[in-house]
């Protein structure tokens, strides 16, 4: 005689209509569901129209060292690529359910709920007021952030580069320079005179940096810009 496997899908299922009615069991996962779904909205609201917030209640012994940073790191990346670092309800781009996901994760292990979230990413991503890769932050306290997500594209390699100018007026005027200097070396020769000299040199390269330095300025009062070390943290478009 041989014996019949034990299928244990079969048997599972066996003892759960006998301990269990049907319409219980649906039941009870509609009502986890349901607790699910008003979680995960409670948390969408709060990211995207909650309040400032200094600081939650972390479990520093469930926090990872990695994902910690101060005030201070912030500002001075936000500065170098001309970045905003700004409450998450200024943020016009759309939540990642990985980041909605991680942060019930975090509520769950340090039962608690967060609020103050905030972001980096560029001006472009945010609904500023008139006067490329995010990263979502959560206040911790005395001027430190827990970092629980980064989602989208890096940022060019070029970034801080091309920000640089706008970094503060002294950079600036620097940049004007160093790009007058380039196109006064790309100014035919003899335009003026059949002798080129120094002084005719020195005439051509005034003359080009005043043109420069003036676009500049029309450039940057027309479109009410302003320096990255001004803007960082402004909920401003204008600032």
């Amino acid at each position: 005689m041989i014996l019949k496997k034990t299928n244990i899908e079969e048997k599972l299922h066996r003892l759960k209509t006998k301990t269990s009615k049907e319409d219980d069991i649906l039941k009870a996962v509609k009502d986890i569901l349901k607790k699910d779904d008003l979680k995960e909205k409670r948390i969408l609201e709060t990211v995207t129209k909650g309040e400032s917030f200094n600081e939650n209640d972390f479990d520093f012994d469930l926090l990872e060292t990695k994902n910690i940073y101060h005030i201070d790191h912030i500002k001075s990346i936000c500065i170098d690529y001309r970045l905003r670092f700004l409450d998450s309800k200024y943020f016009k781009g759309k939540l990642p359910y990985e980041a909605i996901s991680k942060i019930k994760g975090l509520e769950k292990d340090h039962n608690t709920e967060i609020k103050g979230f905030k972001i980096i990413a560029p001006s472009k991503l945010f609904k500023l007021e008139n006067a490329d890769d995010p990263l979502l932050f959560a206040p911790i306290g005395n001027g430190y952030y827990y970092l629980i997500h980064k989602w989208g594209n890096d940022l060019n390699p070029f970034r801080k580069l091309l920000m640089w100018p706008y970094k503060s007026f002294s950079n600036l005027i620097f940049t004007t320079i160093l790009v007058s200097l380039f196109a006064t070396a790309l100014f035919p020769e003899g335009i003026f005179s059949n002798k080129p000299n120094s002084t005719q040199a020195g005439m051509i390269f005034f003359f080009i940096f005043k043109s420069i330095a003036a676009m500049v300025i029309y450039y940057g009062f027309a479109a009410g810009k302003n320096f990255n070390t001004a803007i960082w943290d402004s909920k401003y478009f204008n600032a």
